[in-house]
């Protein structure tokens, strides 16, 4: 734990694109990054995310990101198997403007159920002696309290992912089969039951870096002649899922619209998974 490799502050942008397209990206993207430890050990470069996402009774988080708030968090668990030894990262994603800032720490996983109940967090309930580790629980169950945020979503995919050799400084990641599903309760999972499937057959493609951005970065956008859109995660899951499904007070809201114009921009995810015929072969962007 002592060597997380957090990127705390970056920016980013990202893509959609059909496979074809990203596997042509990844030889590009192999000629100036490595993949990360973890895609290094598998066959297919790739590995199992896991993130159970909180949100108030009245989704306040998920409203924040239809109504284009530009400062903003999400609080979410991340884990990547089931594990009973492995740790649960309890996570703070915010977003300042165009920055995104990230804190997290890992926490063993008996104790989970009990800081969701609402206990303060100590030290024996976290995997590091890390001060950095245990200030970050202690802000996100300050989050989860203010906002009276509980378990609402578990989102899973299967993440592609390269660096920086010299450090973590520049990621690329690609995102596959991305899967949303309502999680309620304080169950540390990665089965889904009654799932949707967002972005059907397309990956999510994410340039992150921490300082300049980097001109091989342009290259590859322009030579693919690709264009930087909106992808949420937890945001267009709960869209598609029906806000009804988990928000027990939920009645048919005034902005409706809203959310039907957010996911028109997002390229109407399907439940299915499929895309159309005609989309096959074509890069597929938004503008939002």
């Amino acid at each position: 734990m002592e060597n997380d490799k957090l990127q705390p502050q970056r920016f980013e942008l990202k893509y959609l694109v059909n496979e074809d397209v990203a596997l042509a990206m990844r030889d590009f993207v192999r000629s100036y990054l490595v993949p990360d430890e973890f895609a290094a050990k598998s066959a297919t470069l790739s590995y199992p995310n896991h993130s159970l996402y909180l949100d108030s009774d009245d989704l306040q988080l998920y409203w924040d990101v239809i109504n284009g708030n530009k400062n903003r968090h999400k609080l979410r668990l991340r884990f990547y198997d089931d594990n009973p030894a492995a740790p649960v990262f309890f996570e703070i994603k915010r977003r300042s403007d165009n920055a995104i800032l990230k804190e997290r720490g890992a926490v063993r996983r008996e104790f989970v159920p009990t800081l969701l109940a609402g206990q303060l967090p100590a030290p024996n309930h976290l995997v590091s002696s890390n001060p950095k580790h245990l200030s970050a629980v202690q802000n996100f169950c300050r989050l989860m309290h203010d906002g009276r945020a509980r378990l609402k979503t578990h989102v899973r995919y299967q993440r592609e992912a390269w660096m920086s050799v010299e450090d973590n400084s520049v990621r690329v990641t690609f995102d596959r089969d991305v899967y949303s599903a309502p999680h309620t309760e304080p169950v540390v999972t990665t089965r889904l039951e009654n799932f949707v499937k967002p972005w059907g057959d397309l990956v999510i493609l994410e340039l992150k870096f921490t300082g300049r951005f980097p001109n091989w970065f342009f290259e590859m956008v322009r030579l693919f002649n690709v264009m930087q859109c909106g992808v949420a995660k937890y945001a267009e899951g709960v869209a598609l899922l029906g806000e009804e499904q988990l928000n027990p007070l939920f009645h048919q809201p005034e902005a409706a619209d809203q959310v039907e114009k957010f996911l028109r921009e997002h390229r109407n995810p399907r439940r299915d998974g499929t895309t159309p015929n005609e989309d096959k072969g074509k890069l597929v962007w938004t503008t939002s």
